[in-house]
């Protein structure tokens, strides 16, 4: 056992591609992030596989959520930030000069740690997104908003109130409201933020359930600060320190076996 934890560099492209029989969504190359003259990633690759859930884990700071960024370009509004390496999704490079960022950001959903409803009614919040790409039509709008809400597990419980106002339901259903809202615009990737860091447990259980009824029709990434809540709801999981990528793979040989000791000493409560 060792009490400090040494940051092996040389294991990135080690963990990078996965000796499985599936087909990646999210193919990311020797990735480099820098906020301003500080580098906040180092070396990144890694494959993420379609349709199915993968979580990012690791301690507060480690570059987890600075990393599922840069899969729809939301770091481009912070700045002085710049990148270096490729991220291939359908094996197009989506910060190649062709890039549209507002069609990536529409097939890249993104859910954000805490909640933020617009201070709009309930089908005004799922609307939104699909009358900013263009539909009009009423009928239309209905069935997009009825189908997010179902999507989300959302419906019963407010297809009566749908003029209310998003800002009174409860967090919970804030967060299932900006999931639906998400799901509106039909994305491929759903990125998550700690989704359910600021809810109760009743509430992360629902978005949990969530996650799996979700899964297969979206490739879903998670970054979580919970451990258990990794181990619960992915089939694949990482593990992010200072800014590396230590280790990734099936999450239950990760949770069980992991091949990195810094891996074993998060997982087992050593640091973090």
């Amino acid at each position: 056992m060792v009490d400090s934890v040494i940051v092996n560099t040389d294991f990135n492209k080690a963990n990078s591609v996965l000796d499985l029989n599936l087909a990646n969504k999210v193919s990311v190359s020797n990735l480099n992030f820098y906020y301003g003259a500080a580098q906040a990633l180092f070396d990144i690759s890694m494959d993420i596989p379609q349709g199915l859930v993968t979580a990012f884990i690791g301690p507060s700071g480690c570059g987890k959520s600075t990393f599922l960024r840069t899969l729809n370009r939301m770091n481009d509004i912070i700045d002085n930030t710049h990148i270096e390496g490729k991220v291939l999704i359908d094996g197009q490079d989506i910060y190649g000069s062709e890039t549209d960022v507002v069609a990536l950001r529409k097939k890249v959903g993104m859910v954000f740690q805490k909640s933020n409803p617009f201070p709009k009614s309930i089908f005004d919040n799922i609307a939104y997104g699909p009358r900013i790409y263009g539909i009009k039509n009423r009928d239309q709008l209905n069935e997009t908003v009825e189908k997010s809400l179902i999507r989300a597990g959302l419906w019963d419980e407010v297809k009566d109130r749908l003029n209310k106002s998003a800002i009174d339901l409860s967090g919970g259903q804030q967060q299932r409201l900006c999931i639906a809202r998400a799901l509106a615009v039909d994305p491929e990737i759903l990125l998550m933020d700690e989704p359910a860091s600021a809810l109760d447990p009743k509430a992360t259980a629902r978005i949990e359930d969530l996650i799996g009824e979700l899964r297969g029709d979206y490739t879903i990434i998670i970054v979580t600060h919970n451990m258990q809540q990794a181990a619960r709801v992915s089939d694949f999981t990482a593990f992010f320190y200072e800014g590396n990528l230590v280790e990734f793979g099936d999450t239950k040989r990760i949770f069980t076996k992991p091949k990195i000791k810094q891996t074993e000493d998060y997982i087992t409560g050593r640091f973090g």
